[in-house]
């Protein structure tokens, strides 16, 4: 099955999401309490899960790391064209989607392979939009980055993986129940998001903006990691 069938079940729960928002009209309070629950609880329950589980690889794992550094640098490098209030639009991206599809293509290496992306990438793009945006010192982001469910959730699992030690079986069972709701409910969530309607005015630095985030900072990647050798499921 090619990977485009592979993954339409994930964008058929993201347009489920944002038709359920439209029709049954649930109201911002829940699924602003949805989203709560999914980037406080389930997400990070899902990267220790599949972290602490999976075996890993960190001398591989470097340069995926790389990989991703330069594909969100070059997106921040152009992103300076643009307006500052939308500078951040050029590299972030989503990690709901992303532990998504990294686990339908590959299980929980790939849950574990996107949680190490997740725990270098996330403190680096909040740094750099504070700078942009210049909305607080640098203690503020520290402090916003020391509390990062994400971040925590694979730090955990990582320390945890090096410990040796191996989950016990009740604990175990818990987060496979939490990790298992986590991504449906993270794609529904994405969907109920979805906004189709742009302001009106002047679309050119959106526009730009789109092809860079869904053609260069892809092309960058791309040609990181082609340079830096990677393979297997830190290539795919």
């Amino acid at each position: 099955m090619s990977s485009a069938l592979v993954l339409l079940p994930d964008f058929a729960l993201i347009l489920l999401g944002f038709g359920l928002r439209r029709v049954m009209h649930l109201g911002d309070h829940f699924w602003s309490g949805l989203e709560k629950l999914i980037y406080f609880v389930l997400f990070p329950a899902l990267l220790f899960y599949a972290i602490a589980r999976t075996r890993i690889d960190f001398a591989a794992a470097a340069p995926f790391v790389l990989s991703g550094v330069a594909a969100m640098g070059g997106g921040m490098l152009l992103g300076l064209l643009a307006f500052a209030s939308q500078f951040q639009c050029a590299y972030r991206f989503n990690s709901y989607i992303g532990l998504a599809v990294a686990a339908k293509l590959h299980g929980e290496a790939g849950i574990a392979a996107m949680g190490i992306l997740i725990g270098a990438m996330v403190p680096i793009a909040n740094l750099a939009s504070v700078w942009m945006l210049a909305r607080h010192g640098q203690l503020g982001v520290m402090r916003e980055i020391a509390r990062n469910p994400l971040i925590l959730g694979t730090l955990a699992g990582l320390l945890f993986n090096l410990s040796g030690a191996a989950l016990p079986e009740v604990a175990g069972q818990f987060l496979a129940r939490l990790s298992e709701a986590s991504i449906a409910l993270g794609l529904l969530a994405v969907g109920a998001a979805l906004k189709l309607r742009g302001e009106s005015g002047n679309h050119l630095p959106s526009a730009f903006l789109l092809g860079v985030k869904l053609l260069a900072v892809p092309a960058i990647a791309w040609g990181a990691a082609r340079t830096l050798g990677l393979k297997g499921v830190y290539f795919d």
